[in-house]
Formats: structure tokens, C-alpha cells, sequence
């Protein structure tokens, strides 16, 4: 990053996309509370997908155990399966998935990624591909606990290497793997739309 551009300030509100099973790595359900309480510290607010479940349930009761604004965004039908989480700061109920995930990220600064299943990579490549189309700046960090994404970056490599993205896309996204990174990530990621688009005409 050029000393010219400027960085992104600390998030007022931060997005977590993650799974809604705990996965096989004791490690991850760690990960999930400690970047909850990481939150609470920090004064941020944790906008997420309003489940009491999984990932989600341990990343939002470790942000309300330490006092932070919690934020879920639940579609009707998974209220109705006992899926949301019933002691969150503020819960919007919507009708679809377009609107979970466009209320998520009209309410957050910045994503952060941690593991998960369809739904999180899902969530994930949407804000990224809105990002490569100039939609929006805000940072993405994805936490690869212990290895679980790095297919997914060596995916995206590919994808580059293939030549269906720009290299510079790479830029819009930090893997880190260790959570004293993230906040760090976040400020480092310059505050810009990038270049855009290229398109091969015919």
C-alpha cells in the first residue's frame, strides 16, 4: 500500500460470516469466542446472521458476555426452525436470503470470515464480488484456523492465474491466522474502489 493511500479506520460495526455447526477443530469454537469477546473489547458491534447456533451462537454470546452490541439478521423461516439466538441486542427478521445479506452489509464497516460451510463461503464471494465491481471498500479478513481456507485461497489464486480476475483482486482480501491480525488487517486495507473491471470484449 502506497503511503498516499489511505487505510481504513477502525470498524464501528464488523460482519462475521461463519458456520452454523461447530466443525471438527476443537481449535475453531476458541477462535469464534475469542473474536467475540475481541469485539466486546474493542467497543464494536457484531452484525451477523442471528443464529444461536453453530459458530455463530459462540462468536455472539462471547460478544454479549463482554457488552457489546449484538446485531443478528435472520430470515423468517430459520426463526421458525429455532434457529435464531433469543438474547441478541437487537434481531431484524427479513423475508429472504438477499435480504439477510444486504441488511448485513448495510450494517457493517468490514467482514471478517471464519470457518464455515456453503452459506459462509456464499456470504464471502458475494461482498467480494461486489467488491471487484467497485460497490463498495470495506475490508475483508478471512481467519484461516488452522489451515481450514487456505483451499479456498489457493482457489482464488487460480482463478487469477487462469485469467478470469485481476491480480490486484487478491488485494481485497487478507487471510490472517491469528486474531491480533484482524483489526490490524482491517486498518492496513486501503479505503479505495481499486482499478476497474477489465473485460475481454468480443
Amino acid at each position: 500500500m502506497s503511503k498516499s493511500t489511505p487505510s481504513s479506520p477502525k470498524p464501528t460495526s464488523l460482519c462475521v460470516f461463519c458456520g452454523a455447526r461447530f466443525g471438527v477443530d476443537p481449535a475453531t469454537r476458541d477462535t469464534a469466542a475469542q473474536l467475540g469477546a475481541l469485539l466486546a473489547r474493542e467497543g464494536i458491534t457484531l452484525v451477523y446472521g442471528g443464529g444461536g447456533v453453530g459458530l455463530m451462537g459462540l462468536v455472539a454470546n462471547a460478544a454479549l458476555a463482554g457488552g457489546a452490541t449484538v446485531i443478528g439478521v435472520i430470515p423468517q423461516f430459520l426463526l421458525q426452525r429455532e434457529a435464531g439466538h433469543p438474547d441478541l441486542t437487537e434481531t431484524v427478521v427479513v423475508e429472504t436470503m438477499h435480504e439477510r445479506k444486504l441488511q448485513m452489509f448495510e450494517r457493517s464497516d468490514a467482514f471478517v470470515v471464519l470457518p464455515g460451510g456453503l452459506g459462509t463461503l456464499e456470504e464471502f464471494f458475494e461482498v467480494l464480488s461486489w467488491r471487484t465491481l467497485g460497490l463498495h471498500s470495506k475490508p475483508i479478513v478471512i481467519i484461516d484456523q488452522g489451515g481450514y481456507w487456505e483451499p479456498l485461497a489457493a482457489l482464488l489464486r487460480g482463478v487469477v492465474e487462469g485469467g478470469f480476475a485481476e491480480r490486484t483482486h487478491l488485494d481485497h482480501v487478507a487471510f490472517v491466522s491469528d486474531l491480533k491480525d484482524v483489526l490490524p488487517a482491517i486498518a492496513a486495507m486501503p479505503h479505495s474502489a481499486g482499478f476497474e473491471k477489465r473485460l475481454d470484449r468480443v
